[in-house]
Formats: C-alpha cells, sequence, structure tokens
C-alpha cells in the first residue's frame, strides 16, 4: 500500500505544479476590464445565471429541512477534512479490492504522466473523455496531444468549447458565455459533413452533436475513456458521476479501460453519506430534484462495463489547502457552482477573467491557495480581492462553506506578506487606514469632516465621483474601478437644521435643550 505523507508535520505540502490551469496570465482587475466590455458576453451571463438561480430557488423551496441537509453536508466534509490521510488509505483497500488500481499524483505533472503512459500501453489514439474539473485542472488534454493522443470531450458544452479552440468559463455550464448563433457558427466550422441550412434550435443543435458524438463512440480505437467523479466512497470503493445527457454513462461502460482522475477532497466515508449529498447536489447545480443520470460503479466486474479501472488520486495542492485551518473548507467544495451563480462580479465578469479551472467566489479561494500567493505581480494573489463580500455565496452553499470569511482570511495574508517583504510594504494603504482610524475616533474631526466633504465635492464634474488621479494620493485605486456618488448633505447638518425649525416652530430656541434640541418636542412629533 502507498505511503499516505497528509498531515504529517515534518513534510511540507507542496503547491500545484506550474503546468496547472489554475494561475492566470494577468491579474483579476486587468482581465476583468476588458471581459466587462463585452456586452454580449454580460448578455449571455445575465440570462443564463438568473434562470439557474430561479430553478435552483424553486428546487430547494420543496425541501422542508433543506437547512438540516446543508448541515449534515457540512459535517460530513469537516470529517473528511479531519480524518483524509485514513480515509485515503481505506479508498485506496476498497478499490484495490473490488479489482481497481490505484495511482496516486502528486502534481498535474505526475497525474498527466499517468495517464498518457496508460493509454500508450493500450494503443489508444483517441480517448473520450467525460466532464471533468480536475482533469481541466491538469491540461490533460493538452498532455494527451503532445503524446499523440485526441482527447474528445463527450459533454456538449464541453465539446462546443473544445470545438471553438476556447476554455471554459463556468463549472456547471462551461459554454455559458456563448449564445446559440455563437454555437451554430462553431458546429458548422467544425463538424463535418454539417447541413448548412441548421438553424440555432437548441433541438437541432442538439441532435448534431449527438450525431457527431455517437460515431465516435462506435469507433474507438484503443478504447480507452477518461473521467472524473463526483463523489468516492472510501468504504467501498465506488465511483459516482451525476450528468445530464448520458454521455457519461456511455464513457463509463462501452470502453474496455476506464482512467478516473479523482481529486483527494471527493471522498466521503459510507455509502449512506451518498444520501445526503445527492439531495443536495442537484438542487444546488441545475435545479433539479435529481440528476437524469446517475451512474455508481465499483472495481470491475467481469462481463458488465470495463474490463480494467484505474483510479488516478489527484493531490496538486490540496494538501497544501488542507494544512491552513482558516482555509481548509474550501476543499469542502462539490462543485455546484451555485456560488456562481448569485455572485455580482462574476455574473459580470465572466469565468475566463479569474484565469484559473476553477472561476467564481470558490476559484477566488481555492486556486489562491492551491498555487500559493507569491506578491503583488501574481494573478493568484488578485483572486481573494475580485468579491464585494456581500455573503450571497455563502447564503447558497450547499455544504456551508463560508467563502467570505477565507476570502478576508487570504486578504489579510497578502497584506502581512507585503508588510514582511522589504520592497514590498503597502505604504500608502496603511498610511490612510492610519489616517481614516484617528478621524474616526475623534467625533469633532468626524463631523467637520463630513460637513465639508459635499461643498467640496461640488466642484467636482458629473454625479459620481470617477477616477482621481493625484487629488488622493493616499488611496491610489480605490477610484480606478469605482465611480462613487458624491457625498451629499450630512446627517448631522439636516439634524441640526431639523432641531432648529422644530424649535421655532414650538416657540423656543435652540438652547433650551441640550445640544440645541427640544427633547419633548421631538417626542411630542414622533407621537403625532
Amino acid at each position: 500500500m502507498s505511503t499516505v505523507d497528509l498531515g504529517i508535520p515534518s513534510v511540507r505540502p507542496q503547491h500545484a505544479s506550474p503546468s496547472s490551469n489554475l494561475r492566470g496570465s494577468r491579474s483579476f482587475p486587468e482581465a476583468a476590464r476588458e471581459e466587462l466590455g463585452d456586452e454580449t458576453l454580460r448578455g449571455n451571463l445575465r440570462h443564463a445565471t438568473s434562470t439557474i438561480q430561479t430553478k435552483r430557488a424553486s428546487a430547494v423551496r420543496e425541501v422542508r429541512d433543506w437547512q438540516k441537509l446543508r448541515d449534515a453536508g457540512s459535517a460530513l466534509k469537516w470529517q473528511v477534512t479531519d480524518h483524509l490521510p485514513e480515509l485515503l488509505e481505506q479508498l485506496e483497500e476498497s478499490v484495490t479490492a473490488a479489482g481497481g488500481v490505484v495511482h496516486w499524483a502528486r502534481d498535474a505533472d505526475e497525474a498527466g504522466e499517468i495517464v498518457t503512459r496508460l493509454a500508450l500501453e493500450r494503443g489508444a489514439e483517441e480517448v473520450l473523455k467525460v466532464k471533468s474539473m480536475a482533469t481541466q485542472e491538469i491540461g490533460l488534454n493538452e498532455t494527451l496531444a503532445h503524446a499523440g493522443i485526441h482527447a474528445l470531450e463527450s459533454d456538449l458544452a464541453e465539446l462546443i468549447v473544445q470545438l471553438a479552440e476556447d476554455t471554459p468559463s463556468h463549472i456547471l455550464v462551461p459554454a455559458i458565455h456563448r449564445n446559440r448563433a455563437q454555437i451554430r457558427e462553431i458546429f458548422l466550422r467544425a463538424m463535418p459533413d454539417l447541413d448548412e441550412s441548421i438553424t440555432d434550435h437548441p433541438a437541432e443543435l442538439a441532435e448534431a452533436a449527438r450525431r457527431f458524438l455517437r460515431e465516435k463512440f462506435l469507433d474507438m480505437p484503443g478504447s480507452v475513456a477518461i473521467s472524473g467523479a463526483n463523489f468516492a466512497v472510501a468504504e467501498t470503493g465506488t465511483m459516482v458521476v451525476v450528468e445530464s445527457e448520458g454521455n457519461g454513462r456511455m464513457c463509463l461502460t462501452l470502453p474496455k479501460t476506464l482512467i478516473s482522475v479523482v481529486g483527494i477532497e471527493k471522498i466521503v466515508p459510507t455509502f449512506q453519506d451518498l444520501e445526503v449529498f445527492l439531495q443536495l447536489l442537484p438542487r444546488s447545480s441545475t435545479g433539479e430534484r435529481m440528476n437524469p443520470y446517475t451512474t455508481l460503479f465499483t472495481g470491475v466486474t467481469e462481463g458488465d462495463g470495463p474490463e480494467e479501472f484505474h483510479l488516478v488520486l489527484l493531490d496538486n495542492g490540496r494538501s497544501a489547502v488542507l494544512e491552513d485551518p482558516e482555509g481548509r473548507s474550501a476543499l469542502h467544495c462539490i462543485r455546484c457552482s451555485a456560488c456562481l451563480n448569485v455572485c455580482p462580479v462574476y455574473s459580470r465578469a465572466g469565468g475566463h477573467a479569474y484565469g484559473s479551472t476553477y472561476p467564481g467566489p470558490i476559484g477566488a479561494i481555492l486556486s489562491p491557495q492551491m498555487t500559493g500567493m507569491n506578491g503583488p505581480d501574481d494573478p493568484s494573489t488578485s483572486l481573494p480581492y475580485a468579491s464585494s463580500l456581500c455573503g450571497a455565496c455563502y447564503d447558497v452553499c450547499p455544504v456551508k462553506i463560508d467563502i467570505p470569511k477565507i476570502l478576508v482570511h487570504l486578504r489579510a495574508e497578502d497584506v502581512d506578506g507585503r508588510r514582511d517583504t522589504k520592497g514590498q510594504f503597502r505604504g500608502t494603504w496603511d498610511i490612510a487606514m492610519k489616517g481614516a482610524s484617528s478621524l474616526m475616533s475623534s467625533p469633532r474631526a468626524y463631523d467637520t469632516a463630513v460637513r465639508s466633504a459635499g461643498p467640496l465635492s461640488k466642484v467636482l464634474p458629473g454625479k459620481n465621483i470617477g477616477k482621481l488621479p493625484g487629488i488622493v494620493p493616499l488611496v491610489p485605486g480605490w477610484t480606478d474601478h469605482r465611480d462613487l456618488p458624491k457625498p451629499g448633505r450630512s446627517f448631522r447638518s439636516w439634524w441640526d437644521e431639523r432641531e432648529k425649525n422644530a424649535a421655532g416652530e414650538a416657540g423656543a430656541t435652540p438652547g433650551d435643550a441640550p445640544n440645541g434640541s427640544d427633547e419633548d418636542g421631538s417626542r411630542d412629533e414622533e407621537r403625532s
């Protein structure tokens, strides 16, 4: 049996390998600024995310004990992170006893080498794939292509992305940034012998994809398929794949060899635990009571399904996430994408702005922990700031990951790291925050500043405060990405005038009561 080093203090977990698709080439603000200029993208995102939100809300309302289910899911996930080394060894024992072979991959490079070797040994020139975030994370398609093996995505949305030579932008709906007209053009370019009279009607597009894929299913040299898994049961060695199109079941049952690449966090302790997650996942992701296809398979069974089963357990920075007590709950994610659909930042910027396989709020906490944050020039460092901290992501998370809390934790790590590193000290921000602290500690100074803000803002053009280069040197960058409303009249100014008017109407003077206010008159006015 393989030795599991997770959790042993003398072994420092490594971050994801540089070849992983977890770190973008640009910071989030830079990438988001470009994406925000695409009106078609924003329209596609707005329509798709609002539709999914509505379906999810309807499905959740049907479950009277939804909050108890969330509590149960969260408790089970904490059990996994607290006992991950033991559960991984139990999973290996169970899979091996069922006739499967377990491979351990420390990073993306090792996982790619294992899968490529297995495919080459079986003479595969083309492999079929089930939608898998883990294989996207490690860049498996590119690794296989380098070895002369073509990986064909069988999920409709993944196929659209692949044929367009694009990258996914959503966990559940990878082609969410494409509309029907764009998909029609992609199919016409990439599918041979497709009738040019095809319209952009969904039924026609789905039929074209079905015909294209069925030919591939029936002609598989080497007969190798590659999948991920939504859950892996430590008790029985069972892999669980939930999907909506049936392509997954074809890939999991037709080939002679099945290779599953699974992140080490996907474990659930017992088969009975699936009762909780198979209620939480479909309602949170697609807004359905149950996924159309839920496929469970355990090892190898003679005369039924694949003749060989290989499980590649992937770390690739997950043990580094596990090392952080404040951030490790990011590993609880069951990839439902509910947080993406409610996030005001994601719904405007889209998934490509995050530069990672994992976009949206969950990506903003998971990717930086898996890759590490290496200074202000590292794109991963910008991800924890890609949030308004509104808390909507936590409200919809089926396993109650406190994403806003982890975002703040990662921001604090970044700031502390800059303080500790020569040349990375964020001096202007520290001075600005110290000044704000002094200002808010003095009622007189605060009142003077607030009363002065309204008149001073009148010299600025427009209704909002735009970019202020050089005018407010202590907070550079704050107005680069925000349109702030101009301050109006302060509350205290309004209150003073109100009290003066009330006192005048009552025939009294402002000095009749402390601070110029007639407390009895105020109470009489409130009662009237």
